[in-house]
């Protein structure tokens, strides 16, 4: 009534395949993977904010998170606009810091649980500054 499959199935759990019959990634490389999308994610949001409101601090929190992104990645630089296309609003500058926020917190959980305390440190640093940006914006 059926026909009988003829090819494995690429889902096989039998006794007969290796681990090695695909890739894997430790825990450790999963962590550095998702540290450096957190960590270049907050670097375009940064780069964006630089254009809008142009300080040493946001240039310095630049070339900071260059340099983990870069170490995470094993050398490879992140793709950077020249420049950005930012609106020149209140509002727009208030969600960007909202948004780097969030994204410097999601970095922090990562390094944490990677024990990545340089990361660490730098997300913290990027949450307190974009949390006293966004302070006088809600009083």
């Amino acid at each position: 009534m059926y026909e009988p499959i003829r090819t494995k199935s690429v889902h096989s759990t039998m006794a007969g395949t290796t681990p090695s019959d695909f890739p894997h990634r430790s825990r450790e490389e999963e962590l550095d993977i998702q540290l450096a999308g957190h960590l270049a994610a907050l670097l375009a949001v940064t780069d964006e904010l630089r254009t809008l409101t142009p300080s040493a601090d946001l240039d310095t929190a630049a070339e900071r998170l260059l340099q983990q992104v870069t170490r995470l990645r094993g050398g490879r630089r992140p793709a950077r606009s020249s420049a950005a296309a930012a609106v020149r609003e209140p509002e727009a500058t208030t969600a960007l810091h909202r948004r780097a926020h969030a994204l410097a917190g999601r970095a922090l959980v990562v390094a944490a649980s990677r024990a990545d305390t340089a990361a660490a440190i730098l997300a913290a640093e990027r949450m307190d500054a974009h949390s006293a940006a966004l302070a006088p914006a809600h009083v």
